[in-house]
């Protein structure tokens, strides 16, 4: 009986023990966990075995089916779980994603903000459609625009991965990019470089870009500049005839896009008043040019303008005139039939007066009037055709350039009132040498010297006329040698009276 008593006993308190596990089960069996008092009540002797046994039975059969629900309920278990686990996972990736951006944001720099107005360094991110975009410190993007970019800038040149320095001019909340200016960030760079140029004397090129009748403008990035004429070089300056305002300013915006080399003479703090001469730049190869320069030199230079009196040729800096005489050997009607401004031209200096220098072209060639010495003589017959006529006469064009005069009295017998009525310019005629100084290059050719005189048949009328005539003449000359007789004078008659 007490081996019954304490399986019972046993059985009692693992039915009791088991729905402690879950909180559902003990949820369930809550008015059963206000009997625990019934382990105290088992120290009392007064239990009988049928109460014992009946409470076993009771426990037995109640057991099984409270331990469905915590079956149930340990089944589910590992399914409420998984999520939890999951959740830690993603928990700690989510940390350490935390703490690496807490390190990247603790060594990243500061971000600044830029100034309006701030000269800025970025990189070129792109070029495309005449506008830049800029990547600034990794933190903003910037644009500028065609206007912006200036004129010393080529797109061409500028690829990606370039530095490049920038001004600040806004932004724009719109679009999200800072609006930046190349152009006024190289003038602020400009003016600063013109200001060592100016001190340096340094030789720089420009390019200008418009021109009026006082010089060259020059624009570089908006600073404007300006060359004036009195400051161009020979080979540039407007030789004009008559200084017509309107030929200098035609032939100075032939001279706009054109490379200059000079040196910057003035320049104010604020770029208002920068001055550039092309003279300034050539100064001392010009000076060393003109200290070796001597009589008799034969030089070769650029033809840079031509005036009705001559032509004026550069070369080395120095620039010199070509008179007309000294052309060419024959007459010289226009100078620009024998030249034009750009050609390269061969020239003798036959004159040095400070710095005026005397050039020659005829001299280079044999003298025509030695070699035409030598082909004809006084009295001999030559030809050639008109090459111009005058109210005088008519010239020849022979041998070298040389012009031969056919006087108005030369061309014919008669009275030759107008030359165009028996000559041509460009006919080809014979004409007689009657007059030949070739040390004085003085040529005189006659027509009528070819031509049979004709007969004049002379009258008695005539005869007696002339005869009149010549006693005229002779009593006017008889009359010139014999003084006349001067009247007497009161003095004279008064001492005629004395004696």
């Amino acid at each position: 009986m007490a081996t019954k008593k304490e399986d019972a006993v046993e059985t009692t308190a693992a039915a009791t023990k088991a729905p402690a596990k879950s909180p559902t089960a003990t949820a369930a069996t809550k008015p059963a966990a206000k009997k625990a008092p019934a382990k105290a009540a088992a120290k009392k002797p007064a239990t009988t075995t049928k109460t014992v046994a009946a409470k076993t039975e009771t426990v037995a059969k109640t057991a099984p089916a409270k331990k469905a629900p915590v079956k149930a309920a340990v089944a589910k278990k590992p399914a409420k779980n998984v999520a939890p686990k999951a959740t830690v996972k993603k928990a700690v990736e989510i940390d350490k994603d935390v703490v690496l951006f807490e390190q990247l944001f603790k060594d990243s720099p500061e971000i600044k903000y830029p100034q309006l107005g701030e000269v800025i360094s970025g990189t070129i991110i792109k070029v495309e459609k005449k506008n830049i975009l800029v990547n600034v410190n990794n933190q903003f993007t910037g644009l500028v625009i065609n206007k912006e970019i200036g004129n010393s800038a080529d797109l061409e040149l500028l690829e990606a991965g370039q530095p490049i320095d920038v001004m600040v001019l806004g932004d724009s909340v719109e679009r999200g990019l800072l609006i930046l200016s190349l152009k006024r960030a190289n003038q602020i760079k400009n003016l600063s470089n013109l200001s060592k140029y100016n001190e340096n004397s340094e030789v720089i090129t420009v390019k200008p870009t418009e021109a009026n009748k006082g010089g060259l403008l020059v624009d570089i990035d908006g600073l404007k500049g300006f060359i004036p004429v009195s400051q161009l070089t020979p080979l540039h300056y407007p030789r004009v005839e008559g200084a017509d305002a309107e030929k200098i300013l035609e032939h100075l915006n032939g001279l706009v896009g054109l490379d200059f080399q000079v040196r910057v003479i003035n320049v104010d703090e604020r770029g208002k008043k920068i001055i550039f001469s092309e003279k300034a730049a050539i100064e001392e190869s010009r000076g060393k040019a003109l200290k070796s320069l001597k009589e008799g030199d034969i030089v070769e230079g650029v033809v840079s303008g031509i005036l009705s009196y001559g032509l004026f040729v550069t070369f080395e800096g120095l620039e010199g005139l070509v008179h007309v005489s000294e052309i060419d050997w024959g007459h010289v009607n226009d100078p620009s039939k024998f030249a034009k401004v750009g050609m390269k031209v061969k020239v003798k200096v036959i004159g040095l007066d400070s710095d005026k220098i005397s050039l020659s072209i005829k001299r280079l060639k044999d003298n025509p009037w030695d070699l035409l010495a030598k082909e004809i003589k006084l009295g001999d017959t030559v030809k050639a055709p008109i090459s111009r006529i005058a109210q005088f006469g008519a010239f020849m064009d022979l041998t070298g350039g040389i012009q031969g005069l056919i006087h108005l009295s030369e061309i014919s017998h008669g009275v030759v009132k107008d030359i165009k009525s028996h000559l041509s310019v460009g006919e080809e005629v014979e004409a007689k040498v009657i007059n030949f100084d070739p040390k004085k290059k003085r040529i005189g050719l006659s027509l009528k010297a070819l031509q049979e005189a004709p007969k004049v048949e002379v009258t008695k009328a005539a005869k007696n006329d002339e005869v009149d005539a010549i006693e005229v003449d002779v009593e006017k000359v008889e009359a010139k040698k014999t003084p006349a007789k001067k009247p007497a004078t009161k003095k004279t008659e008064a001492k005629t009276e004395e004696k």
